[in-house]
């Protein structure tokens, strides 16, 4: 077979795979998208300015060109996004792990599409923030799910690669929103802006039609039938699928009883074609912990403490002040140039992580190395970048920008989000998620509510000192007592739970 041939036969198997990730990684990218898309229209949005370009064309409609507000109320409007995303982070993980990924995401379509429809037509503070809520929760919902299901069905010795699709996106919603952003903040055309995500959400929506469930998560139910389909519908091909299936069953979560013999449910067995009606089911259902249960299960609970640490790191090392307020923080210094360099920051962040991608699955960085790496060089950024602000020298502050965001999407942009689903089983995987992300959604609120009170308290670039101080906390904690999950099989492998491996291989 020529080389053509066998890229044109690649290309198939793949073309199924690429677009579905494409597809659910939309809602990561409306992540990003509502991160950023009041950061350049702000000032016109709270009727402080007409325009952030010299000369906008004039637009005209219907509904109010501007909602004044406080800067008090446009932090509310920014942060309870935030508050959405914490509720829809803690209903998604439990949701998924009993109903399915797949349901999940469809339904998740319906607050993603309604959410930017409030926010675009919203005459006032009140309309503006329901519909931020409501695509927060969407936005909560889409970062809980879409990382489990992207590490169940992406080939085991690409998992780390495929799973940074979720912060890559992410970032090409931050960039499209600053771009937008750049051209439409004047008149009334912020409204276009935030009409945009209901768009994209609508797309998803259409597409999600055509998706297949996880089938790991299939596997874990008993489902093996489906589960087989799934993965041949994945792959392209039935060429190692038996193999694939096998090793799913072999970690798929171990029904409670005292009973060895009921233990031995049919996923481990040898697989066959037979249907899903003829197993047991009673004796292969997996006993999906809560929330709460998880997080008293002290098999669990070194895991609980890890994902949280690592999703705090992630936002309380300063990244969303320079994608929420960059352009506000940087005006009085690069006056009309904040908005490019914004725009500038995004697409930078998108090609570093797409470039840094690979780097987690090499043996000699893992996941825990390119967090160390990622810490390391935002704390040390955010020093110069407080020096460069404070002592008003421009190029020091837009070069550090750039470091500092640079930084970030080596390790603590696309890292955080696959952790769960290596750390934990099928079991605790829904709601260990949903701790991971309730962190992370408390940490963005953090900033997001306080960093322009604090930023103004202490003398703007200050805060930046702050931020290099809790990353020096944090590069120690996650060296201390974060575990590396590059290439570990299962939860027992990761933690070391000896004892528990040996029961389940008995």
């Amino acid at each position: 077979m020529s080389r053509l041939q066998s890229f044109v036969e690649s290309f198939k198997r793949t073309a199924y795979f690429n677009l579905l990730l494409f597809t659910v990684t939309l809602g990561p990218l409306l992540f990003g998208y509502h991160l950023g898309e009041l950061n350049a229209p702000s000032e016109v949005i709270t009727c402080e300015k007409k325009s952030i370009r010299v000369s906008p064309t004039k637009s005209s409609s219907a509904l109010p060109q501007c909602i004044p507000m406080s800067s008090l109320e446009f932090g509310l409007v920014q942060s309870i996004f935030t508050l959405g995303g914490l509720l829809g982070a803690l209903a998604a993980g439990p949701f998924s792990s009993k109903r399915g990924r797949l349901l999940t995401m469809r339904l998740n379509t319906i607050p993603t599409i309604i959410g930017p429809i409030f926010s675009a037509l919203a005459p006032s503070v009140a309309l503006i923030s329901i519909g931020r809520f409501l695509s927060g929760v969407g936005a909560g919902a889409a970062l809980v799910v879409v990382p489990i299901y992207i590490s169940e069905i992406s080939p085991p010795e690409r998992k780390g690669f495929y799973g940074s699709f979720t912060q890559i996106m992410t970032n090409v919603g931050i960039f499209i929103a600053q771009l937008l952003g750049y051209f439409l903040s004047y008149g009334s055309m912020w409204r276009i802006i935030l009409a945009v995500a209901a768009g994209i959400a609508v797309i998803q929506a259409a597409r999600l039609f055509f998706a297949v469930e996880s089938p790991r998560w299939l596997a874990a139910h008993g489902r093996t039938k489906q589960a087989r389909e799934s993965l041949r519908k994945l792959r392209g091909t039935s060429e190692g699928i038996d193999d694939e299936l096998k090793a799913l069953n072999a970690t798929a979560p171990k029904p409670d009883s005292e009973n060895q013999d009921e233990e031995r449910s049919p996923l481990l067995s040898p697989v066959s074609d037979t249907s899903d009606t003829h197993q047991n089911k009673n004796s292969n259902q997996p006993n999906d912990l809560s929330f709460l249960a998880v997080l008293t299960n002290p098999r669990y609970r070194p895991a609980i403490i890890s994902v949280i640490l690592v999703m705090a790191s992630q936002q309380l090392t300063g990244i969303n002040s320079i994608v929420m307020y960059g352009v506000g923080l940087l005006s009085s210094l690069l006056s009309s140039s904040s908005a490019l360099l914004n725009i500038f920051v995004s697409l930078l962040n998108v090609i570093c992580t797409t470039a840094f991608a690979p780097l987690s699955d090499k043996p000699q960085l893992g996941r825990k190395g390119v967090l160390l790496l990622s810490v390391a060089g935002m704390s040390i950024s955010s020093v110069l970048l407080g020096i460069g602000i404070r002592a008003g020298i421009k190029v020091l502050s837009a070069v550090c920008v750039l470091l500092f965001v640079a930084s970030f999407a080596v390790g603590l942009g696309p890292v955080p989000f696959m952790l769960a689903s290596e750390m934990v089983d099928g079991k605790g995987i829904g709601a260990t998620q949903s701790w991971a992300l309730a962190a992370n959604w408390i940490a963005t609120f953090i900033v997001a509510q306080f960093f322009p009170v604090v930023n103004e308290a202490l003398g703007k670039g200050v805060v930046y000192f702050v931020f290099c101080g809790l990353g020096a906390v944090f590069f120690v904690s996650i060296w201390w007592y974060v575990p590396e999950t590059r290439g570990k099989k299962d939860m027992e492998e990761v933690w070391g739970f000896e004892g528990e491996r040996m029961r389940h291989e008995d």
